[in-house]
């Protein structure tokens, strides 16, 4: 059993967007559960907790951030990890997790689990910012097509809004299959070799797939292709 003099120090971090969530605790609850489940089943003591009601996008988002500054001043001074739910209560922005990265502070999201060293932050940040950027794109795209249908305005440009809308699908997902491939790689160097093993990694890792759902084999098998 774990003793007290054992337990490794941390400092949990839970941060929400919106002053209506601070207020009614949305999500914060979830936060701290996840966080302190997985403390105690991983020998963590979180011996103080920041809670932080500000966005996580912008260039200067670490300096609207002083929460975020004050946990890592803590982390720093105790020799601790900053520990967080999930990769996004930090940020949604790759640029800033490097940033972070820089600061010199381990970090610990309990979705991706222990072992998951910055070099795969960074991936799983990469996915998540491509993910959004694709929903974005094909938002867009439909909207395109359903102007040029007259169901948002007059009848104009179909085809060309079509094309353009089926580039920027390709597009997004030649990019998302190159951010991808660097996280299957580190798979496969751990001994899972198969598309199917790779698979069932990929979603015991909480990795979605470019439209949001979950892998499969053959899903594998064509984002290695696109990806090469």
């Amino acid at each position: 059993m774990t003793t007290a003099s054992t337990l490794r120090p941390v400092i949990a971090y839970v941060r929400v967007s919106t002053g209506a969530q601070g207020k009614s605790g949305l999500g914060l609850d979830a936060q701290r559960r996840a966080i302190s489940d997985f403390a105690a089943a991983n020998g963590f003591e979180i011996v103080e907790e920041v809670e932080e009601v500000a966005s996580g996008s912008g260039a200067d988002a670490l300096e609207r951030r002083p929460g975020l500054r004050a946990a890592l001043a803590t982390a720093r001074k105790r020799k601790a990890h900053v520990i967080v739910a999930k990769l996004d209560r930090l940020s949604r922005d790759v640029a800033f997790i490097a940033g972070l990265m820089s600061q010199r502070v381990p970090f610990i999201v309990t979705e991706l689990g222990i072992d998951a060293d910055p070099f795969m932050l960074h991936i799983y940040a990469a996915l998540g910012q491509k993910e959004r950027a694709m929903i974005a794109a094909r938002t867009k795209a439909a909207l395109a097509g359903k102007v040029g249908k007259g169901i948002l305005g007059n009848r104009t440009n179909l085809s060309e809004a079509s094309a353009m809308g089926a580039q920027a699908n390709r597009t997004s997902a030649d990019a998302f299959a190159r951010n991808v491939r660097p996280l299957i790689e580190v798979i496969r160097s751990q001994g899972v070799t198969t598309l199917a093993g790779i698979a069932a990694e990929l979603n015991a890792r909480n990795v979605q797939t470019a439209r949001g759902g979950s892998w499969e084999a053959m899903t594998v098998s064509r984002i290695l292709k696109r990806a090469a």
